[in-house]
C-alpha cells in the first residue's frame, strides 16, 4: 500500500507523508523526505491561473473590475455544473473500473482546458475551457476515494489532512507564480499550467498503480450514478447524510473565496495580481503548515468529531473578520486564523468516510463532490451578487465585505446539521485514541 500512496501523491491530492506515517503505523522504516514540488503538481497547475483570471476576463470583455464580477460568477457556476453532474458518474466508475484510468483521464483533460483557455479570444471559449475543468475536476471525489483505499478509517483523518497540504503547498508557489507571469502576459500562467499537467499525466501513467481490488468493486448503477441518486441514496442513511448536509453549507459558503477574492481584493484593497498572488501564496503557507503539521496532533488532542468542530467555528470567525476588514494589511493578520480552520474539511470527510462502507467510497465523495459542486453552481452567483449589489456607485450601503459576512452567517447554520449528524452516530464514530467510543 505505501507505493500507491506515494503515487497518487505525485496527482496534486495528497503528499508522501500519508505514505510516510502509514508506514510508520506499520511499523515500516522510511527515511525518504516528501518532495513537496513533485507532489503538489496538480493544485500549482490550479494556483498558476487564479489570479489572472480577472484580467482576462476584462480584457475579452472589455469590462470594469465591477462588471467583471458576475461573468467570473457565471464561469464558476459553469465549472460547478459540470462538476455536479459528472462527480457521482466518475465516482461510481472508478467504483466500478477502478481509481487508476478515471485520475488519467481527468489530468488529461485539465491539459486541454488550461490550452483552450490559454489561446481564447472570446468570453465564451473561457466558459468551454471552464466547463471542461468542471469534468475533469469532479475527479478529486475519486482522489479521496483512493485515499480511504489505502488507508486505515483511524488514519483517514491525518490522510484527508495531507491532501490539504497538497493543496496548501501547490498554492504556496502557483498564486505567486501565476501573478508574476500575469504581469507579463495574463495568458502565460494558462501555458504553464498546460505544461505541468502533461508532466503530471507522463508521470502518473507510468507510475501509479491502482489501488481498489477486484474483490471491493460493484456494479456500475445507472440510478445511483447520478447527483440525485447519489444524494437520494445516501439521505436514507441518516449517519452519513447529516454531515453530506453539514458539508453542503460549508461548501456554500466557502465559494467566497473562489468567487470573489480576486475581484473583492481589487476593488477594496486596489490590489494587483501580484498583491493577490502573494496573499493566495500565505494562504497556501498556512494551509500547508496547518494540515500537514498540524492536522495530526488536533485529532490526537481533540479527536475527530471536536476537531470538526472547532474548524467550523474558527472559519465562521475569520470570515467575519474578513467582511470587516478595512485594510489590506490587516487581511494578512487574518489569513493565518482561517488557515487553523482547515482541519474542518479533512475532518469532516474523515467522519463521513468511517461510517461509510468499501465498496461505496467512490461514490460518497461523488456525492460530496456533487453537493460541493451543487454549492459552486449557486455560490458564485449569490456571493458575487452580493458584492456587485453592495458596490455598485448607485448603492444606498456601500459594504465589500458583504459577500464574507454572508459566508460567516452560513458557515455557522452548517453546526446545526453537524451536531445532529454527531448524536446519529454515537458509539460509531473515532474518538481521541483512534478507536470507536461514545
Amino acid at each position: 500500500r505505501l507505493p500507491r500512496l506515494k503515487a497518487i501523491c505525485s496527482f496534486g491530492v495528497g503528499h508522501d507523508a500519508i505514505a510516510v506515517q502509514a508506514a510508520r503505523a506499520r511499523g515500516i522504516p522510511v527515511s525518504n523526505t516528501p518532495d513537496v514540488l513533485n507532489e503538489c503538481v496538480a493544485d500549482l497547475a490550479f494556483g498558476l491561473i487564479i489570479p489572472v483570471i480577472p484580467t482576462l476576463v476584462q480584457e475579452l470583455g472589455n469590462i470594469s473590475a465591477e462588471q467583471s464580477t458576475l461573468y467570473i460568477g457565471a464561469l464558476g457556476a459553469t465549472y460547478a455544473i459540470m462538476n455536479f453532474l459528472f462527480g457521482p458518474v466518475l465516482g461510481s466508475l472508478s467504483d466500478r473500473y477502478g481509481r487508476r484510468p478515471i485520475l488519467l483521464a481527468s489530468i488529461a483533460t485539465l491539459g486541454l482546458d488550461f490550452l483552450i483557455m490559454g489561446f481564447a479570444n472570446s468570453v465564451w471559449l473561457l466558459f468551454l475551457g471552464r466547463a471542461l475543468s468542471g469534468i475533469s475536476g469532479a475527479t478529486f471525489s475519486t482522489a479521496n476515494a483512493y485515499i480511504a483505499d489505502v488507508t486505515e478509517p483511524a488514519e483517514r483523518g491525518k490522510a484527508f489532512g495531507m491532501t490539504g497540504a497538497a493543496f496548501g503547498f501547490g498554492f504556496v508557489f502557483g498564486p505567486v507564480l501565476g501573478g508574476f507571469l500575469g504581469d507579463f502576459d495574463p495568458r502565460a500562467p494558462f501555458f504553464a499550467a498546460a505544461a505541468l499537467a502533461g508532466l503530471n499525466f507522463i508521470y502518473g501513467a507510468f507510475v501509479l498503480p491502482e489501488s481498489l481490488n477486484q474483490e471491493d468493486r460493484r456494479n456500475f448503477d445507472l440510478k445511483r450514478a447520478n447527483p440525485f441518486g447519489a444524494v437520494k441514496h445516501f439521505s436514507k442513511l441518516p449517519h452519513v447524510s447529516w454531515f453530506l448536509a453539514c458539508a453542503g453549507i460549508f461548501f456554500l459558503a466557502h465559494t467566497v473565496f473562489p468567487s470573489t477574492w480576486s475581484v473583492y481584493t481589487e476593488i477594496r484593497y486596489d490590489w494587483t495580481p501580484r498583491d493577490i498572488g502573494l496573499s493566495l501564496g500565505l494562504v497556501g503557507v498556512g494551509a500547508a503548515i496547518v494540515q500537514a503539521g498540524l492536522m495530526g496532533q488536533a485529532l490526537k488532542r481533540f479527536g475527530t468529531v471536536r476537531t470538526a468542530l472547532y474548524g467550523i467555528l474558527i472559519n465562521a470567525v475569520s470570515l467575519f473578520l474578513f467582511a470587516i476588514a478595512g485594510t489590506g494589511w490587516i487581511v494578512y493578520l487574518i489569513i493565518p486564523l482561517n488557515a487553523l480552520g482547515g482541519v474542518a474539511n479533512p475532518a469532516l470527510n474523515a467522519l463521513m468516510s468511517t461510517v461509510t462502507p468499501k465498496n461505496a467510497q467512490g461514490e460518497l465523495q461523488g456525492a460530496s463532490a456533487s453537493l460541493n459542486s451543487f454549492a459552486m453552481i449557486f455560490g458564485p452567483i449569490l456571493m458575487s451578487g452580493a458584492l456587485f449589489y453592495f458596490t455598485r456607485p448607485e448603492s444606498s450601503i456601500h459594504f465589500a465585505g458583504a459577500a464574507f459576512l454572508l459566508a460567516a452567517i452560513l458557515t455557522a447554520v452548517s453546526l446545526i446539521p453537524f451536531q445532529r449528524g454527531v448524536i446519529a452516530n454515537r458509539g460509531a464514530l473515532p474518538d481521541d485514541d483512534g478507536t470507536t467510543g461514545p
